[in-house]
């Protein structure tokens, strides 16, 4: 009951937000011919240790100008005891003149306060900026309720203590403390997290700390892994002290737990998500997600409550005021949830979660399994794909290219596509999904005399018959989706999707979807 309060507060919260945007201290009106350095000089006596690194990385230059990509730039700024604070409590610094006489490091810490864009806190995410920091970072953003006041948190370190100063060049948010850029993978995390013990040691037991403890920035070659954790205390509520007791509990007889077959194997495995998903990624979707198990799990976020697994287990009755509820999935504990590392997103949850036999759900697929499109998503811009360069993707004919944009920029779902001219067949793998019947649905750009015509296979068999993408779109919205037909999975198991050129053209492909039957 609490969460589902929790979202209803929340999205009241955020209306409040919006409705008062413009209603901020006299002291910080008429800024908007400032850019956001001027900002920063005109109130010296709150920035300056700030302002002074800032000045010492030459980022004081860039927050000078205005964006050469066009959005603007938003500036987490902390104040001089935030700045204090952060030395206070540094191994590295005992004073803001050892900060200044570090070059590196004052690039990299002016870097991570400036998002590579400009955002009013109304349009946060409850989750990931949808643009880096200028040191190539993701920020997150919580919203924090207590009982008298709300607010946001940013990498649930520092809360925005006043909000949307407008400069000519972007946002303003004052922070009470400044951010440390985040340097732990998702076991290093957990290492320093005693109330998650349990957990990280059935990690260990089961052999699976590799999966988790990897830097993206240096793994390139790696996907991120989202985790779903059980606290200690929801453990310690079904009496189990260890991950000992755990792992007897779930393969009594068999200590074997390092073994992919496995029963605990598969429990731990099945709290790493294949991706990396903040909570707002969960929001208005039911859908598989792919893990590290032998089986998908579901998320289904249409609610009032992101539900997991929703419908497989009753886990409380609640009588209130004579209205009875059954709670019958797993809850997000939101308050500690969206934690950022160098490997993917950390949730808590608030039962312990087992495997489910896997529900179908609508699932689409865009070819974020391979870690070079997902890089390339990331720097915007159209990309000439090197033979051989991709896992799940083959092609012959013409050149292949992915192409990422911005918002607004096309009518393709997240803004990015693959492309190919000519005369071409092109294949995918698509990654596990759940058997069963499914109508399949190609979304593609259809709205040029010059596009493709083509026929869809899957597993080796037509489905659907010719598709012409040179009508069907319209200017405004150029990719549609084109329904196929239907195809049935007998086993849970990854798919050949093969696209094959008819009559020679352009195909910009945006993804392949399967909604159940």
């Amino acid at each position: 009951m609490r969460n589902i309060a929790y979202i209803f507060i929340l999205l009241m919260v955020i209306g409040s937000f919006s409705c008062k945007e413009d209603e901020r201290d006299p002291v910080f009106k008429e800024t908007n011919q400032l850019s956001i350095y001027d900002y920063l000089v005109e109130n010296k006596e709150i920035f300056s240790s700030f302002l002074s690194i800032l000045e010492k990385s030459g980022i004081d230059k860039t927050l000078s100008a205005y964006n050469p990509d066009g959005n603007g730039y938003t500036l987490f700024a902390p104040d001089n005891a935030a700045v204090q604070r952060f030395i206070d409590e540094s191994p590295q610094f005992s004073s803001l003149t050892d900060i200044l006489n570090d070059q590196e490091f004052a690039m990299s810490f002016s870097c991570y306060h400036v998002v590579n864009m400009s955002i009013r806190t109304n349009d946060f995410p409850f989750g990931a900026f949808s643009e880096p920091t200028l040191s190539d970072d993701y920020l997150i953003v919580s919203f924090v309720i207590d009982q008298d006041s709300s607010y946001y948190r940013i990498n649930n370190q520092a809360s925005v203590t006043k909000r949307n100063i407008e400069t000519s060049n972007g946002f303003v948010h004052h922070i009470e403390t400044a951010l440390q850029p985040v340097t732990l993978t998702a076991y290093q995390w957990l290492e320093q997290n005693p109330a998650l013990s349990i957990f990280k040691s059935a990690v260990d037991l089961a052999g699976l700390k590799p999966l988790i403890d990897f830097n993206l920035k240096v793994a390139k070659d790696q996907l991120p892994v989202t985790l779903l954790i059980e606290p200690d205390s929801i453990y310690n509520k079904r009496n189990i002290r260890s991950a000992g007791e755990l792992a007897a509990l779930i393969s009594p007889g068999n200590p074997n737990y390092t073994d992919s077959r496995n029963n605990f194997y598969n429990y731990v495995a099945y709290h790493f998500l294949s991706g990396n998903y903040y909570i707002d990624d969960f929001v208005n979707r039911n859908t598989n997600y792919n893990t590290m198990s032998e089986i998908p799990l579901n998320i289904d976020g249409w609610g009032v409550d992101i539900a997991i697994n929703p419908g497989k287990q009753v886990f409380d009755t609640i009588v209130y005021m004579g209205d009875t509820t059954i709670v019958n999935f797993i809850k997000i504990l939101y308050d500690q949830s969206n934690v950022v590392t160098q490997s993917g997103a950390i949730h808590l949850i608030d039962q312990v979660m087992k495997q489910q036999v896997p529900t179908r759900a609508s699932t689409y697929f865009q070819f974020y399994e391979e870690p070079l499109l997902n890089g390339y998503n990331q720097e915007k811009g159209e990309f000439l794909i090197e033979k051989n360069t991709l896992n799940r993707i083959h092609w012959t004919g013409p050149d292949l290219f992915y192409v990422a944009g911005e918002v607004d920029e096309n009518s393709a779902s997240n803004y990015d596509y693959l492309m190919i001219d000519g005369d071409f067949t092109i294949s995918y793998t698509i990654p596990k999904i759940v058997q069963g019947k499914y109508r399949v649905n190609l979304r593609a750009e259809s709205f040029n005399a010059t596009n493709s015509v083509l026929e869809v296979y899957i597993d080796n068999k037509k489905v659907g018959g010719m598709v012409d993408l040179s009508v069907g779109g319209t200017a405004t919205s150029p990719f549609r989706n084109i329904a196929l037909g239907t195809v049935e999975f007998s086993t849970y198991e990854e798919h050949d999707v093969e696209v094959r050129c008819l009559i020679p053209g352009r195909f910009l492909w945006d993804y392949i979807r399967f909604e159940p039957y």
